[in-house]
């Protein structure tokens, strides 16, 4: 089984959220399998900085009106996987963010760019570079390439299968409808609705409709964006795709994310022996000049600064932590407005609020093996992999019962104390005195150490890693194309490699 997994970005070449962590983690665990995962993205600059052994494999003819595309062959940092990276600089190496400019403003040329990944994975599955490798399946993520199954879907005869997975309804990649000369896309599939979506050009809809089957990252998500409350619209088009629409639940990278071997952290430890947490919340606290109580529960937010995440009703929160005498850690970026009151909420509360704008992915290790708790609530979330990380490290989370987050927590209340199920505290209401009363719960069971030792013990042997998961993809995999996946032997990898290289050297 071959697969191309398609996405714009991808742990640690580059990331802006959960998507890069999973578009490490799951091609990690198809390969696991049996399955021979290769990866595309764009060539950021920071990608350069990260990829193992690159090479440049092939020049891509001019297209769209790019004429100075080359196609590098690598391996992702500390593994075998094999990635390639779309070197454009006129499209990918620039300042600023992977979908924004320094000034948080979207690129004007996004439409361009990932219409661009589109047609080189287009071609790649088709066989039309100088590349000898063929997928059996075409695995596409997210908006950003959402183009790609439309593109596949147009070709006469015989073609990879594909998949398209939406990880937030939320995200569309909606264009105007003049960017359609630009993308490579002919006037049809607008005018007969098939990508228009309120006048505009969506790349999202593209990929719900044209992806052989479509997934999304929880069996709950997938149920209420059947819904018009959280279907952003596209909703009839997924209850038309009937049972080629599923759910599977997201996973994490238990190698990358484990408090007995996480290099980030000042002191390791494991479920069996959790005193090395203790020295991290202290180092944790002393770095964010929090005054080292180890008795003062420290509460993580580790998350985007947005209304989905609720970063809103914890800001207005906030004066009630400090009436009891918790801390509050927070590393995040976001809504301008909400950083700029965040950080001056830890102004007016230095004694138990910490604030660290941006995204710093040590930071976040230490952040979850010092806290005590982690705050994960949402309006809505598709999966969610920080209260994942979470329960891993022994820091029990505060969620929403909501997408992905009521797939994985279970609320600590009489029924799961007494079965010994429970994981974490669960709320209702999109509002504060949910959230608080939520936050309530959880400080009074802190202040019974044998309790919260229990639940600690039981969050910490929650198995969530990407293996269950990636052996779904697989029998879908197997599903939509035909193509079993057998397992691969090191020998039979050596070789298919040094074949491949032989290949790509004569040519």
């Amino acid at each position: 089984m071959r697969v191309l997994f398609v996405t714009a970005e991808a742990y640690p070449l580059a990331k802006t959220g959960g998507l890069a962590d999973v578009s490490r983690a799951l091609p990690i665990a198809l390969a696991r399998q049996g399955v021979d995962v290769r990866l595309l993205l764009p060539g950021y600059p920071r990608a350069y900085t990260r990829i193992e052994r690159p090479r440049i494999v092939a020049k891509l003819d001019p297209m769209l009106g790019i004429a100075d595309a080359t196609l590098v062959s690598g391996t992702f940092p500390d593994t075998d996987l094999p990635v390639w990276l779309i070197d454009s600089p006129t499209l990918f190496r620039r300042g600023g963010g992977l979908y924004q400019d320094e000034n948080g403003l979207d690129w004007p040329d996004n439409a361009l760019r990932f219409a661009f990944l589109a047609h080189v994975g287009a071609q790649l599955a088709m066989g039309q570079t100088r590349i000898a490798w063929k997928p059996d399946i075409v695995h596409a993520n997210d908006w950003h390439a959402g183009l790609l199954p439309l593109l596949l879907a147009q070709e006469k005869g015989s073609r990879p299968s594909t998949v398209f997975t939406t990880h937030n309804m939320a995200f569309q990649g909606n264009f105007p409808a003049d960017v359609l000369p630009s993308i490579g896309i002919p006037e049809d599939y607008f005018i007969s609705g098939d990508i228009e979506f309120y006048g505009q050009v969506s790349f999202l809809k593209a990929g719900l409709n044209f992806g052989d089957r479509v997934t999304t990252v929880s069996p709950t998500y997938a149920r209420e964006i059947l819904t018009s409350d959280f279907g952003c619209g596209m909703d009839g088009i997924l209850r038309a795709r009937g049972a080629n629409f599923l759910g599977i639940l997201n996973g994490i990278d238990d190698n990358l994310w484990d408090p007995a071997t996480d290099p980030h952290l000042p002191q390791t430890y494991r479920a069996i022996d959790i005193s090395g947490k203790r020295v991290c919340k202290a180092a944790l606290q002393q770095e964010l000049g929090l005054p080292a109580n180890p008795d003062t529960p420290l509460i993580g937010f580790v998350s985007r600064l947005t209304q989905q995440k609720m970063a809103d009703v914890i800001l207005a929160a906030l004066p009630w932590f400090a009436e009891q005498e918790a801390q509050v850690a927070l590393v995040g970026e976001g809504e301008p407005a909400l950083e700029a009151a965040f950080t001056q909420a830890q102004a007016r509360y230095s004694d138990s609020v910490a604030v660290n704008i941006g995204y710093d992915e040590p930071l976040a290790h230490r952040l979850q093996a010092g806290s005590d708790i982690l705050l994960a609530p949402a309006r809505f979330e598709p999966c969610g992999l920080t209260q994942l990380y979470a329960l891993r490290y022994g820091t029990l989370p505060i969620v929403r019962r909501t997408g992905g987050l009521a797939d994985t927590v279970v609320d600590a209340n009489a029924e799961t104390m007494g079965d010994r199920t429970a994981t974490g505290f669960v709320f209702e209401d999109v509002d504060m005195p949910g959230l608080i009363s939520a936050i309530g719960r959880a400080l009074a069971l802190y202040r019974e150490p044998l309790t919260w030792r229990r639940l600690q013990l039981h969050a910490m042997a929650q198995d969530f890693s990407w293996d269950a998961s990636a052996a779904q993809y697989a029998s879908l995999y197997n599903e939509v194309s035909g193509v079993p996946c057998m397992p691969v032997t090191e020998e039979a990898l050596a070789e298919n490699v040094s074949q491949e290289t032989a290949r790509q050297v004569a040519s």
